[in-house]
């Protein structure tokens, strides 16, 4: 079985403990491109696909892939739980690996910032979103797992914030998240390499700017 030969690898040991990133989202043709639904996984697959990484296994109710980017490994989970219900998913997986919560780091959509801006933080609380709550729930209230933020805009006017989740992009905010994803890829690369706090110090003053830029432009 795959994952027992990378556990005969030193998969987890302490010398090479892994990451687990997980991408929180919706499954199926229905939420495929919306805001709220997808961000997570897109990121998942963009890291995937960089590094040749198949996500071609389902463990813990996740699809899932795992490798090495360099000497470091990593594993990479899409709940297909439905994103209410991610911390199903996110759990058991931890748990499996015996992971400590400061190797977790999860994507998720965030209203919070402008479309295609991303944040690394290295703990945090909900914030409302029902996808890291249910992480959070699964971790017995523990928020100190790292979070990808990925930036989707606020919904215009007065609409119904639950309408705009379930929105695709438009062109504008398409070609902003696809480029979010890569430079998410490149800062993933880097935490693996450098490690979370240097990684999100330098990428964090990156994204500020692109924030202070994008936040009064509508997408």
């Amino acid at each position: 079985m795959l994952i027992n030969r990378f556990l005969r690898r030193g998969f987890c040991t302490a010398v090479a403990r892994p990451w687990l990133f997980v991408g929180l989202g919706n499954p199926g043709d229905k939420y495929k491109g919306t805001r709220h639904n997808q961000v997570g996984f897109e990121m998942i697959d963009a890291f995937a696909e960089s590094q040749g990484i198949s996500m071609n296994t389902v463990h813990c109710k996740a699809t899932f892939g795992q490798g090495f980017v360099g000497d470091a490994p990593v594993l990479l989970a899409k709940p297909q739980t439905y994103m209410n219900l991610s911390g199903e998913s996110t759990g058991p997986l931890a748990a499996y690996y015996k992971l400590p919560l400061n190797r977790v780091l999860v994507f998720h959509d965030d209203m919070g910032l402008p479309c295609g801006v991303l944040r690394l933080r290295h703990n945090g609380g909900h914030g409302g979103h029902n996808g890291l709550k249910s992480v959070m729930n699964n971790f017995r209230g523990n928020r100190e797992f790292a979070r990808l933020r990925i930036g989707i805009g606020r919904p215009p006017g007065q609409m119904d914030p639950k309408a705009f989740l379930l929105q695709k992009f438009n062109a504008i905010a398409r070609e902003r998240i696809d480029t979010a994803l890569q430079e998410g890829v490149e800062v993933l690369k880097l935490l693996l390499s450098k490690g979370l706090t240097e990684s999100a110090r330098h990428f964090n003053t990156i994204q500020k700017y692109k924030h202070i830029r994008l936040q009064n432009m509508p997408a």
